[in-house]
């Protein structure tokens, strides 16, 4: 890649990181059609659709067709020229990069003791809907659970529940899953949408709303989604027990349907 390339002078450039199991990419359409829509958010002239091929590609090039758990990462920039803040005045080709690798998936064991998250000030420009490259306030915010010894770093936006730094945040409030709803704040989650899809189909209450940081933490249970988390219970949040401090029902159940989905076969 070419110094000059603006995904590295700028983060000009938008990814996706699929799941996959067993070799088999997982809602692969649903992550290609977000990264057709980052594309031409950002304007970046690039067509997603070849990129289908080149996971099961990568999947075969790297011996994963019998991992358990892996990930194709697809990354597309605006391409190479001269440092200049406004696009290349003539066209030039983007640059692609891909890769798969296997993941190591939480034990039952490790699943059930669960895992813990900090809050933290939403330090995110305005367009957190956006898969872009652009991570520096996500990477201060992991490395601050790092320090803190946790899991995970959830964003509070004037006091309203965002997301985490890589991942989807629910709440279980009065029974009902809560999550923040779509808008240019939060990154609209593929696992997360596929979570809300499998509330509808196991009769679990559900909505999408704006809640506070409050309501978090006096939360029955809390649990995040993504690519590489799937569905994890959180059990302790800025030092205090969600819950009963223990994996609730709802995402016990939540994440039973989604290894479910996910199984070979």
């Amino acid at each position: 890649m070419s110094v000059e390339d603006r995904g590295f002078l700028f983060a000009d450039a938008v990814y996706e990181a699929v799941p996959a199991y067993a070799g088999r990419c997982f809602l692969l359409q649903r992550h290609l059609a977000r990264l057709a829509w980052g594309l031409r958010t950002l304007r970046i002239e690039a067509d997603a659709a070849p990129l289908a091929d080149a996971g099961d590609e990568l999947m075969a090039r790297n011996d994963l067709l019998g991992a358990e758990f892996s990930v194709f990462y697809m990354q597309v920039t605006r391409g190479a020229a001269p440092r200049t803040h406004a696009f290349p005045k003539a066209p030039v080709p983007p640059t692609v990069y891909a890769f798969a690798k296997e993941l190591v998936r939480a034990t039952p064991e490790r699943w059930d003791r669960g895992f813990a998250a900090i809050t933290l000030p939403d330090q995110r420009w305005a367009r957190a809907d956006i898969k872009t490259t652009g991570l520096l306030p996500n990477v201060l915010a992991q490395q601050a659970a790092a320090e803190a010894e946790v899991e995970d770093a959830i964003f509070i936006r004037e006091g309203m529940v965002q997301e985490g730094t890589h991942n989807n945040v629910f709440a279980v409030i009065g029974g009902e899953v809560t999550t923040a709803p779509a808008t240019n704040h939060i990154l609209h989650g593929v696992t997360r949408a596929f979570a809300l899809e499998l509330c509808e189909e196991l009769g679990i209450p559900a909505r999408e709303r704006a809640f506070t940081v409050d309501e978090l933490r006096g939360a029955e249970e809390v649990f995040f989604t993504g690519t590489t988390t799937e569905v994890r219970p959180t059990v302790e949040l800025d030092g205090r027990p969600v819950g009963s401090g223990r994996p609730g029902e709802i995402t016990r159940a939540l994440s039973d349907a989604y290894r479910s989905a996910v199984a070979p076969g």
